[in-house]
Order: structure tokens, then C-alpha cells, then sequence
């Protein structure tokens, strides 16, 4: 029996998308062979009611010096943590020399901001080379997992935080515990906590499952995750929902009792109490409702290869590496995935083996149907592609549900 990773009571797995890669593995044909794979299977704890995977993967699997993400290749997201850093300085930064910290601080999109403006701040991320970009921007950033031993090491060199922050990789860490005592250490007595991840609300209400792969150790409610900070005796005292990733929280917290609690963190938790975040059988329903979009999206791509239609995907995400798996997706059903990120190109995706092909490739000769993967950037991306929709393509999407968009 599975034992949760926040209260260590054993947990009910309520679905298996079988056999997995790493989301983010984009590989090269000499690496087909080696390839690593493991059982992507998601449980909930009936005692404090998180959400997470059965299965771990080991986190330097996953993050490391050919990491394949970078959050900067989106306007929408760098505007949106333009906004984050803003939120944190007008509201939190009010000692005459505030210092900030973010957790998985990635290329710098998010602390540049605090660095352009002369704010004390240190970055940590993992994967080398993505915290070499950000050093490159003059962020500084220091290449390591962070933890209660870490924690340590920082205030003894530059002290305590005003802020700590981080941007869905709270979600990530399966030694959790670890990462919340060092945040507790961290924190000036009036400091804040500020995170946001993806929302299992949004997740159930959409039934957006490819937010479920090797990276995403949990799956957030607000009770979950209130449960999880009481016990280091820290407290939620303000939610604010987030629009980005398909629909995210963010969550601020501070030492209990540090700050009045908001009358919205009482609203939340009524509202998913109403949408049975805390209930089994809400779960077997979710585990329903994947199997019918799966059903519903192999049916489409195979009646328009019947029809003998072009389809490429859109995006070569970590996401989509849970769709392209567990539907069964082959390169016979999708042509190519289009992509900006240069990492990926010329790789092909994690065990189906699409083939990953540069942007232009989508651009100079237009499919009949774009398979949107990087639906949750999907309001810029319909912007920026009028043309292929001009020219007769179309759009097939699978969150909420599977449609194809005229």
C-alpha cells in the first residue's frame, strides 16, 4: 500500500495511465534504447486529502542540465510574472532593505524584475543550464534543490527573506516536508510565502489530465495544501485564483498568526466542498471522464487519417506527453509537433518518437488541423496563427473537451 508523502496514511490510487516516460525526455534516435519509463499512477489520501503520484521519479531524471524548459519563450507568461513581482513589491517588500528568494526561479523571467530595480534576490534552480541563462541576465542564481539544509546556508550569508517565492514548482517536490521547514527558517517574522500551481479544482472541472505526469508530484486543493503548512505551524491567509497553466492558485502564506486571515479563504474552501475535492468517488468520476476524452480524441485523429488529413501538433509540451501516451498517439496519426524551443528540435517525443520540427516547418507548408498540446497558451496562440486559420486550417482541442474548432 502506497503511504501519502504529507501524512503518511495510505492512499487510494483511483487511476493508471500505464507505462510513462519523463514528460519533459526529448530524445534522439541513439537514445530510443535506453529510454526510462515508469507507472504514472495518481492516488488520493482520504485523511488530509491530497492529491498525488504513486510513483516517483528521481527529481535529477527530470531536472538537469539539458532541461528543456524555458519560461521565457512566452509574452503571456513573462507579462503574467511581470505582474507577480509587482503584486510581491507593492505589497510585501517594506523593510528599508527587502531581499527575496524564489524556489525554481528558471531563466530569471520572474526575479529580473526585483534585480532591474535593485532588490536584494537569489534564484535557485536545478537544471545548470537553465540558471546559466538567468546568471547571464546578471540574475543572481545558484544551481541546486532546495531544502531545509540549504535554508540554512542562506541566512547565514545573507539573512532572512522578506519573500519566498515560487512559480508551479511547489507541486514538484515529492520531499516536501523538507522544503516547507527550510521556508519556515527562511521567513522574516512578517515575511510571506507566495506560490502558485496548477488547481485540482480546475483540473476536475476540466478534466485537463495532462496536468498529470512525472514532474507534478502533487495535485493542490486548498485543503490539502492548508493541511501540509499546519503542520510546520504556518498558515493560508490569502488565495488569489490564477488564470495561467489551464488554471492555477496562488497561495500566501505567513507564521501563524502573523497576518489576518481573508474572508476568500473561507469562500474556497465551502466552494470545494460543493465540488467534492474531499470526497473518493469525485475522483472515479474525474478517472471516467479521461477515458471518454481519450475515446473521443483517438476517434477524431483516426477518422480524419481515414479522410487522408495532414495533422501536426501544436507545442511539444510536457503535457502532451501524457496525451500522446496514454490515447496512444503514433507519428501515422500526427505528422510532426511544431516547436519554437531549439532543445527540441530534430528530437522526437518521449516513447511515441513524433518527430520535433522547428516552427517554420508549420508555417511554410500549413496542415489541414493543428493538435493544439499547448492549450493553456491557447488565447495567444490563436492570435498569433490567423493565417493558418485564413488558409483553411483548423484547430482541434481536447480541454474541456474534444472538439475541432471552425
Amino acid at each position: 500500500m502506497n503511504k501519502c508523502l504529507i501524512c503518511f496514511s495510505p492512499i487510494e490510487p483511483f487511476m493508471s495511465f500505464g507505462k510513462m516516460p519523463i514528460a519533459n525526455g526529448f530524445l534522439s534516435p541513439a537514445q530510443f534504447s535506453s529510454e526510462y519509463f515508469f507507472e504514472l499512477k495518481v492516488g488520493f489520501c482520504p485523511n488530509c486529502k491530497m492529491v498525488q503520484l504513486t510513483e516517483q521519479v528521481d527529481r535529477e531524471r527530470m531536472f538537469h542540465e539539458s532541461y528543456a524548459f524555458f519560461s521565457s519563450t512566452s509574452k503571456r507568461m513573462a507579462e503574467h510574472f511581470k505582474g507577480f513581482a509587482q503584486f510581491i513589491m507593492s505589497n510585501y517588500l517594506k523593510s528599508p532593505d527587502p531581499f527575496v528568494v524564489e524556489m525554481g526561479s528558471n531563466d530569471g523571467i520572474m526575479l529580473q524584475h526585483f534585480a532591474n530595480v535593485g532588490i536584494r534576490h537569489l534564484g535557485i534552480e536545478p537544471s545548470a543550464n537553465v540558471a546559466k541563462v538567468a546568471i547571464q541576465k546578471g540574475i543572481k542564481t545558484v544551481s541546486n534543490f532546495f531544502d531545509e539544509d540549504l535554508a540554512h546556508k542562506i541566512v547565514a550569508e545573507h539573512g532572512q527573506v522578506d519573500a519566498f517565492l515560487g512559480a508551479n514548482v511547489m507541486c514538484h517536490i515529492p520531499y516536501i516536508h523538507s522544503v516547507v521547514a527550510g521556508i519556515k527558517i527562511l521567513l522574516k517574522q512578517d515575511g510571506v510565502l507566495a506560490f502558485e500551481d496548477p488547481y485540482l479544482g480546475d483540473i476536475v472541472e476540466k478534466t485537463s489530465y495532462d496536468q498529470i505526469y512525472d514532474e507534478h508530484a502533487f495535485y493542490f486543493s486548498l485543503n490539502s495544501i492548508s493541511y501540509l503548512f499546519e503542520q510546520h505551524d504556518l498558515e493560508i491567509f490569502d488565495i488569489i485564483p490564477q488564470g495561467v497553466h489551464g488554471g492555477s492558485m496562488r497561495y500566501l502564506i505567513s507564521h501563524k498568526g502573523a497576518r489576518k486571515v481573508s474572508d476568500v479563504v473561507a469562500a474556497q474552501r465551502a466552494k470545494e466542498e460543493v465540488l467534492g475535492l474531499h470526497r473518493l468517488e469525485t475522483y472515479d468520476r474525474l478517472r471516467r471522464n479521461i477515458e471518454c476524452s481519450r475515446d473521443e480524441l483517438m476517434a477524431t485523429l483516426c477518422d480524419l487519417k481515414k479522410q487522408k488529413k495532414r495533422v501536426v501538433g501544436y507545442g511539444a509540451t510536457s503535457k502532451s506527453t501524457t496525451v500522446i501516451n496514454y490515447c496512444g498517439i503514433t507519428p501515422d496519426l500526427v505528422e510532426f509537433i511544431s516547436d519554437t524551443t531549439p532543445i527540441k528540435q530534430g528530437k522526437f517525443s518521449p516513447r511515441a518518437h513524433i518527430p520535433i520540427r522547428p516552427y517554420q516547418d508549420f508555417t511554410e507548408d500549413y496542415p489541414d488541423y493543428a493538435l493544439l498540446f499547448a492549450w493553456n497558451h491557447g488565447d495567444e496562440i490563436m492570435e498569433k496563427e490567423e493565417k493558418f486559420k485564413k488558409a483553411g486550417g483548423k484547430w482541434i482541442v481536447y480541454v474541456p473537451k474534444v472538439q475541432v474548432l471552425e
